[in-house]
């Protein structure tokens, strides 16, 4: 039976859409029908903070009302019975990863459910709501607090850590990725050159399909399950 390789897995909207959330923009260039220009960059908070609040926290009372599914599962799955390293790494802001038993899950873009302040920089796990009156709970002032999300312009979490698990991975697996937001879109080029097997599971081609090796076409409720499973039966317990 082989050695079990390293496994890093980058997963983006189209995991969580299968659960019922919108995907980051739809094709009329909008995000749940806002500009992007509008509610996820850093100069539209300082624009109109209360529009950005807003939208967040319908956001993050979303989420309430999806669950994990087949695909948050099966890699949840992966990682409990896999002998090897499995390093998880999503786009994605919402929980639904840690929901279906997900351990240490290196969300590069922020998180809804935390906030941070800008005066103070300190943050924590938020379940409410936010506007430009919330006080900070560590400075006690307001019209600091904002979602702890990555916005246009910003740089992404964890860079560091990312890069360290893409120099070792054997395997590098993408699911649900549009291949159009960097740097995550070059991720799989940074695991190839270190030699790793690389995989997309989309329902379509991306614009860096050419750079994986082998493709599963189809939703991540049924690719993923399929993959696990190969993987598990490849490399035992």
């Amino acid at each position: 039976m082989s050695a079990p390789l390293p496994i890093v897995i980058l997963t983006g909207a189209g995991i969580s859409a299968e659960s019922g959330l919108a995907t980051f923009r739809d094709k009329d260039g909008l995000w749940e029908g806002h500009r992007v220009e509008d509610v996820a960059c850093p100069d539209a908070f300082r624009r109109n903070p209360a529009l950005v609040h807003r939208f967040y926290n319908l956001r993050r009372a979303g989420l309430s009302e999806v669950e994990p599914n087949a695909a948050h599962f099966a890699l949840a799955r992966l990682q409990h019975e896999y002998p090897g390293e499995v390093t998880l790494i999503t786009q994605n802001v919402d929980d639904l990863h840690e929901r279906a038993g997900s351990a240490s899950v290196i969300h590069m873009h922020g998180e809804l459910r935390k906030v941070r302040c800008d005066l103070c920089w300190r943050g924590r796990e938020w379940e409410g709501d936010l506007d430009t009156e919330t006080v900070c709970p560590f400075c006690n002032r307001a019209g600091g607090m904002r979602p702890d999300i990555v916005w246009f312009g910003e740089i992404p979490k964890f860079m560091e850590r990312i890069g360290r698990a893409l120099d070792r991975a054997g395997i590098f697996a993408a699911i649900g990725t549009s291949g159009h937001v960097y740097p995550a879109a070059g991720f799989v080029s940074m695991a190839a050159a270190s030699g790793a097997e690389t995989l997309e599971i989309n329902n379509a081609g991306t614009a860096v399909s050419s750079h994986f090796d082998r493709h599963l076409t189809g939703p991540a409720t049924v690719q993923v399950p399929v993959w696990v499973d190969d993987i598990l039966n490849r490399f035992g317990k």
